[in-house]
């Protein structure tokens, strides 16, 4: 597996753990990392996305939710909010990662951790997403 996805499979977990238990969670998060991956990239590509992440979840939560048709955040599936947050992070604050890329991972990650309607639903957001963030820099 490629160290970037592996690391974006850590921060989705990551995200997830702290939505369920809380930011104080972030201070420990090196430790589960550790446990999960012996590659100190993926451990710091992952850390360095899980905090971004976190620390900009406004932004992102507000970017997924003016791009879904009356869904708000606490409707939707915990997994797919956590792999909606990262992917987003990426797409505002990540410009050396190409969006197609971004967003075929999180489909993937949706296949891989979700529902089988969630890769759909995951694609048709990220895509609304971007048309946002790029009409917005237009």
């Amino acid at each position: 597996m490629d160290k970037r996805t592996k690391a974006r499979e850590l921060a989705v977990q990551g995200l997830y753990q702290l939505d369920a238990q809380g930011p104080e969670v972030l201070n420990r998060m090196g430790d589960f990392f550790v446990e999960n991956d012996p590659d100190e990239l993926v451990r710091k590509l992952a850390m360095d996305w899980t905090k971004g992440t976190w620390e900009n979840l406004a932004q992102c939560d507000e970017l997924i939710v003016s791009s879904t048709i009356k869904w708000g955040l606490s409707r939707l599936c915990p997994v797919d909010k956590s792999i909606l947050r990262l992917s987003v992070y990426q797409l505002k604050f990540c410009p050396d990662i190409p969006h197609k890329v971004v967003i075929n991972e999180a489909i993937e990650l949706a296949k891989k951790f979700s529902t089988d309607k969630s890769p759909g639903f995951v694609n048709g957001v990220l895509d609304a997403v971007l048309k946002k963030l790029v009409s917005a820099v237009s």
